[in-house]
């Protein structure tokens, strides 16, 4: 039997250093690629899982933990598809790779929200150019019917003209939702908006004692004219509704006003029923309110920002809004 001599032992106990050392760093090498593909898989935005042969989940990042019933909904399979779940649209790819397979859930919620609303804004645009010609017959009929009615019946005209008004505003927001908000700046005092209002007002019909009260401070507006009076016609319109729809027989609308250095300042605050469903409050199409198309408080919102404000929802005991219109 031979012996190994001092010298190959040493040799050997270096070369087990050695491979010790390699097998460690190969090791650490492998934990941090490990580590490297756990963060890449948890920085991207959409829900990932990998799956071993048997189907078991082999690696998935945080976004995917919090989707596990989504994913005992999915299908194993190559293409790519549609899901619904919990109110949202998910878009399911996958792929494989040997005996690993991927799958992957992007919520495309918001981008379905835009497509729905480009049709729908592109189908009441069709429906509003169709509408818009008889509707100016009816309003031009209607005038000339008041002056040859007997005095008896002239407030059924007016009660024709006044749905006829309604129509041609409606008609009116969605035309200007499908091509955008464009305003043309002009200097006018703001006493002549408030007679374009109180006009407004009359024409839009309501049933109950309520009283308007508008700034009394004379002031200059540097805006698109038209497009203000649409924006507060919107908010004394939905008020009167909302005054409508509350039990005490009688109302108010109060149009407050202050400036700073930026902004043109107005604060209307009104008696009626409180806003259900916030959330939905700037959503195109979605009204919270009967008689609403869904287009009034977006429009007014595009329409503030047209001029380099905002309108913002007030918090607190008094229903009101804020409406910023830049200097």
């Amino acid at each position: 039997m031979s012996t190994i001599t001092p010298q190959e032992l040493n040799l050997l106990i270096e070369q087990t250093y050695k491979v010790e050392k390699e097998f460690n760093e190969l090791k650490a090498s492998y934990v941090h690629l490990q580590d490297t593909v756990e963060k890449i898989v948890e920085f991207l935005p959409n829900a990932i899982w990998i799956l071993d042969e048997e189907g078991n989940i082999f690696l998935q990042n945080s976004l995917s933990k919090s989707l596990g019933e989504l994913f005992a909904l999915l299908e194993l399979k190559n293409d790519d598809y549609e899901v619904t779940f919990n109110s949202k649209a998910y878009l399911i790819k996958s792929s494989s790779y040997k005996d690993k397979l991927m799958l992957s859930a992007t919520d495309i919620t918001e981008q379905k929200r835009k497509e729905n609303l480009a049709t729908m804004g592109q189908m009441a645009a069709h429906l509003s150019h169709e509408i818009r010609n008889p509707i100016g017959s009816i309003s031009l009929l209607s005038s000339t019917l008041k002056k040859r009615v007997l005095p008896e019946n002239v407030a059924i005209v007016e009660e024709i003209q006044k749905s006829v008004c309604r129509i041609e505003r409606i008609i009116k927001a969605t035309l200007m939702f499908s091509k955008g908000v464009h305003a043309h700046k002009v200097p006018f005092m703001w006493s002549e908006l408030q007679d374009a209002l109180n006009m407004a007002v009359g024409y839009y019909g309501y049933t109950k004692d309520i009283t308007f009260i508008f700034p009394q401070q004379k002031f200059i507006l540097n805006a698109d004219k038209d497009l203000l009076e649409m924006l507060f016609s919107n908010f004394l319109t939905n008020a009167i509704d909302a005054i409508e729809l509350d039990d005490n027989e009688d109302g108010s609308v109060q149009i407050l006003y202050e400036k700073d250095d930026k902004f043109h300042k107005f604060y209307i605050y009104d008696s009626g029923v409180m806003i259900e469903n916030e959330k939905e409050l700037f959503e195109a199409f979605k009204s919270t309110k009967v008689k609403g198309n869904g287009l009034g408080l977006v429009l007014s919102r595009q329409i503030a920002e047209a001029h380099g404000g905002s309108v913002e929802l007030l918090s607190g005991d008094r229903k009101g809004f804020e409406i910023k219109l830049g200097v």
